[in-house]
């Protein structure tokens, strides 16, 4: 069953864990931004609708035979734990897209994310084609989710995303990164703020959910503010369904860390990064979005809410944090890197506090400056 196999793409959001990953393009048609490198020195390449439907044939016969493993094994036809778990520890014998598909029908079959970096670049008519087979092949699926470009979807018609919504894809994921345009020049994002509220407008009109997602520390020393303010200033006039955010860290595979070793860009730290997120959720107003914080890099992943009326209730908490004394924030900080901590509140269990104390104590004995070093390197091995 190793040669059961279909094409899969580098990356997905957090919050499709436990999706179907289904490839339509390859890498990214851009793929200038300065703070990635996922598709660097890849050519992005459009798949031909016949080679998608082949692989949608190729999951379909995975199930299959998952279905049968689980009457073999006497779980009776069920996706059960032992089932997956006998599946996953097999690698030799299971391909990574058959236990990708065990993952998800145990999960319930019912999520797919379209990678990669911008489906919608696909003609409308060819995407349906692709939706709609999909759905005839596995009607338990509910929602169908995908990357796309702002670029690319302001300059779709309403008639054609509400086509795409009708065929089934149910939400959008866009990354916004940034409102200021200065900002989105200077990391070469190839769309101006105002095309990022055009697309934005037209996926709400259709229909389809909208994620928009931000990058906290984007602005370096030099444009935090302006970041901030501007973010929320697009973001408040199209209200996407959710506003994920990102906190930057930047790999030497990235051009913008030329920039940082010529020193013509500088990195926020920790507590100016969640300031700049103060003034970002403070600046948001007139929006009904979720805030989402979905992702390890971000200190604190607990500031998520709706608006407006948990607006306050982030703010507080991030209140909190800023008023922590420094040797407090510096545990903080280790303890939710090293993936002790997962709140604030965490702070109070005395034992997980113990455990982080004890490792402050044996990296400050490597002398100053060791705990930055150890915090970045945390946050490098996550990405």
């Amino acid at each position: 069953m190793a040669d059961l196999s279909f094409e899969q793409g580098p990356i997905r959001p957090p919050s499709e864990a436990y999706s179907l990953l289904l490839r339509v393009t390859r890498n990214c048609p851009w793929n200038r931004c300065e703070f990635c490198h996922t598709y660097k020195h890849k050519k992005f390449s459009l798949r031909r609708v016949e080679e998608i439907k082949k692989d949608i044939d190729i999951v379909r016969e995975i199930v299959s035979e998952i279905k049968s493993l689980s009457w073999k094994y006497g779980f009776g036809g069920g996706i059960t734990v032992p089932l997956v778990n006998l599946i996953l520890q097999d690698p030799q014998h299971f391909s990574d897209g058959f236990r990708s598909v065990a993952l998800w029908l145990y999960e319930g079959g019912k999520n797919v994310f379209l990678q990669d970096g911008d489906n919608l670049i696909l003609k409308t008519s060819e995407l349906v084609e692709i939706l709609r087979y999909l759905k005839e092949t596995f009607p338990s699926i509910e929602r169908i989710t995908t990357y796309a470009r702002a670029k690319t979807v302001s300059k779709k018609k309403v008639e054609e995303l509400q086509d795409l919504y009708r065929a089934g894809i149910s939400r959008i994921h866009i990354g916004l990164e940034t409102g200021y345009h200065p900002l989105l020049q200077y990391i070469q994002k190839g769309v101006t703020p105002q095309e990022h509220i055009e697309a934005g407008r037209k996926v709400k009109e259709s229909g389809i959910s909208l994620s928009e997602y931000v990058v906290l520390g984007l602005g370096g020393k030099g444009m935090w503010r302006e970041h901030a303010l501007q973010t929320a200033m697009v973001l408040n006039q199209i209200n996407p369904d959710f506003i994920r955010v990102r906190t930057l860290k930047v790999l030497k595979t990235m051009p913008l860390y030329q920039k940082i070793e010529s020193k013509e860009f500088v990195l926020l730290n920790d507590d100016e990064i969640i300031e700049e997120e103060r003034l970002l959720i403070q600046s948001l107003e007139g929006i009904t979005s979720r805030f989402v914080s979905d992702h390890i890099l971000n200190l604190l992943e607990e500031v998520e809410g709706k608006f407006p009326e948990e607006k306050e209730k982030m703010l507080s908490i991030i209140d909190r944090y800023l008023a922590l004394p420094k040797e407090e924030k510096e545990n903080f900080r280790l303890g939710r890197r090293a993936g002790v901590y997962r709140s604030l509140e965490d702070l109070d269990q005395p034992e997980l506090r113990e455990k982080v104390e004890e490792a402050l104590l044996q990296i400050e004995k490597k002398g100053p400056g060791e705990i930055e070093k150890v915090l970045s390197d945390l946050m490098e091995s996550f990405i």
